[in-house]
């Protein structure tokens, strides 16, 4: 733990084509109520200009230009390589923090050590709606925003361990990312948190939900909910079922797996995404050799076995309103949960 009274905190903000969301992030970040931070905005080939305009009005960041688009976790990643904070943030542009956000995660960090640490995180445009107070991690490999879509009360007050922390906006180490490792680049976007914050909890780092550091996120500025969203987020959670469990683990799981994977299917066929979910299918076999190769990997590193993770992971899942309706959620909840059950007493047995 830092003996430093106020260390330097490396913000990363990866951009692309954030337009004015980029500025106001940016502002935002710099009243924050802490003086020592650098502001490292890393680009990925944006067309619309938006870091140019960003680095003239605030001439105190430093940019960093890719000549092509890495995808979220590469970018960042380039980020962090360039960081010279003993801490370092990775913030998404289309967000707006609090003045006191960072203190705030400091002090949980005094508390708590090392570890992967997000704020509450409310939505920008829904008055006090939440967006997340913690992000969660299923036995099946669905990561989910606890509370999202629920008006804030100030529930959940304390700060608590979560599955993992969101990628919206994340706080560590640079101690905490040696030991687990920058971002997944082959990830590209999507589920990269949960897969940082699933090797965390592997090698014994937790995560932590900080209730009194609070931002604001529009969220989804560049995908939107579309058929090539869906692919990323499920070609990763196929990619995480298959390099963070073991082989024993997996075959333990694999009948209940296989019901679920049949529900999955039937939900990409009912939203017109059929052909997204058969690219997953022909990814995972082009690339069986990158996923063998990072499954070594993450079995050579791994201290906490699976079983001990898995009793802290939820049986239900949180479906947004606009993803499935409240009949559909509930049908998909109460099966998953019965097959989660059902795999973990195989598991733990």
């Amino acid at each position: 733990m830092s003996e430093v009274p106020n260390p330097l905190v490396s913000i990363i903000i990866l951009n692309y084509n954030a337009g004015k969301l980029l500025l106001n992030c940016v502002e935002s970040v710099i009243k924050t109520n802490y003086s020592n931070l650098e502001i490292v905005v890393v680009d990925n080939a944006s067309k619309d200009q938006s870091h140019l305009i960003c680095k003239e009005k605030f001439a105190k960041i430093r940019l960093v230009e890719n000549k092509e688009n890495l995808g979220y976790c590469e970018g960042n990643n380039v980020g962090i390589r360039q960081a010279n904070g003993e801490f370092v943030v990775i913030l998404n542009p289309d967000t707006i923090v609090s003045p006191n956000w960072l203190a705030e995660i400091f002090s949980a960090y005094k508390k708590n050590g090392d570890g992967l640490y997000q704020p509450k995180i409310l939505s920008l445009y829904e008055n006090n709606v939440i967006q997340s107070t913690g992000n969660m991690l299923h036995l099946f490999g669905f990561g989910f925003a606890r509370d999202k879509g629920v008006p804030n009360s100030n529930q959940r007050n304390e700060i608590e361990q979560i599955g993992y922390a969101s990628g919206t906006c994340l706080f560590t180490s640079m101690n905490v990312i040696k030991k687990i490792g920058l971002l997944d680049s082959f990830l590209f976007l999507y589920h990269d948190d949960l897969d940082l914050g699933w090797r965390a909890a592997q090698i014994g780092i937790k995560s932590y939900y900080v209730p009194n550091s609070v931002i604001y996120h529009a969220e989804s500025y560049s995908l939107k909910w579309s058929s090539k969203k869906f692919f990323w987020l499920e070609r990763n959670r196929r990619y995480c079922l298959l390099t963070h469990y073991s082989k024993d683990t997996y075959k333990k799981m694999q009948s209940s797996l296989i019901l679920v994977e049949m529900m999955v299917w039937l939900f990409y066929l009912s939203k017109g995404f059929l052909g997204a979910k058969i690219r997953v299918e022909l990814d995972m076999i082009k690339n069986k050799n990158q996923i063998a190769n990072k499954y070594n990997e993450i079995e050579s590193k791994k201290i906490i076995p699976d079983k001990e993770l898995i009793k802290l992971f939820p049986d239900e899942i949180f479906v947004p309103k606009n993803v499935s309706g409240k009949a559909g959620s509930k049908t998909f909840n109460t099966i998953l949960s019965l097959l989660s059950k059902r795999a973990k007493r195989s598991i733990l047995s």
